[in-house]
């Protein structure tokens, strides 16, 4: 078999499991916006179809771990090609553990309505972060399919707004929290929802870093906003 076959068969086993891992990011968006969906109308239905889909998401990350170990037992990469598979299967966890954070903001949105105190709660408030994380989210993945740094550094910024938006809502509940303590079970509940808006930011971020690492060569994890800016262009 000649060099050149078996350089082909490699290409195509890289670009199926990319798209297999661009499947997984688009059911996890699809995930994230039914969740958010879910928050925005305290739908149990909505909810319900959030925590279904991760089953789906589990078996997606299992069998997209079982293709890239293979590909690199089969072919052993060396350099660009080993790490856009390393980035690949760290790409898949963070997306998995996405799908886990709209599965708890379905479990705290069932929670939410049992307690019977949906409407009274300050959910519009995280209307903001959400959609900043849902559209982060979507950067990412898009700047992970075309390994554009340039996006992927503005990613890295955005993800402070989330951060941002996420300490206010914070302040704010306790707020509400303390002027009717009869809230304080359904606000917590709120709380956590937050803190998964606020984590599916981070797992964005961490996508975009991913990107530099596969175009550059570049482990930025760890490392301050201005050395990266200096160094990444």
């Amino acid at each position: 078999m000649s060099d050149k076959h078996l350089s082909s068969q490699f290409d195509a086993s890289l670009s199926s499991v990319s798209a297999l891992v661009m499947e997984l990011g688009g059911l996890v968006e699809s995930q994230i916006r039914q969740a958010i969906y879910a928050l925005a109308q305290f739908s149990g239905e909505a909810a319900s179809q959030v925590m279904a889909t991760e089953a789906r998401v589990n078996a997606m990350e299992v069998d997209i771990d079982r293709e890239i170990s293979s590909i690199i037992a089969l072919r052993q990469p060396t350099a660009r090609d080993l790490r856009l598979l390393i980035a690949l299967s760290k790409t898949t966890a963070n997306l998995e553990r996405v799908g886990d954070e709209a599965e708890k903001i379905g479990r705290m949105v069932q929670s939410i309505i049992s307690s019977g105190a949906p409407r009274s709660l300050p959910s519009l408030e995280l209307r903001v972060a959400a959609d900043l994380a849902s559209g982060l989210l979507r950067k990412a993945l898009d700047a992970f399919a075309r390994l554009d740094t340039t996006a992927a550094l503005a990613i890295l910024k955005e993800d402070d707004q989330i951060d941002q938006e996420f300490d206010g809502f914070v302040r704010k509940l306790i707020t509400y929290m303390m002027e009717d303590p009869r809230m304080i079970s359904p606000s917590l509940d709120l709380l956590f929802v937050a803190k998964a808006i606020e984590r599916v930011g981070d797992h964005s971020k961490n996508i975009a870093e991913f990107v530099i690492y596969v175009a550059k060569g570049e482990d930025i994890r760890h490392v301050s906003r201005e050395k990266i800016e200096s160094g990444i262009n």
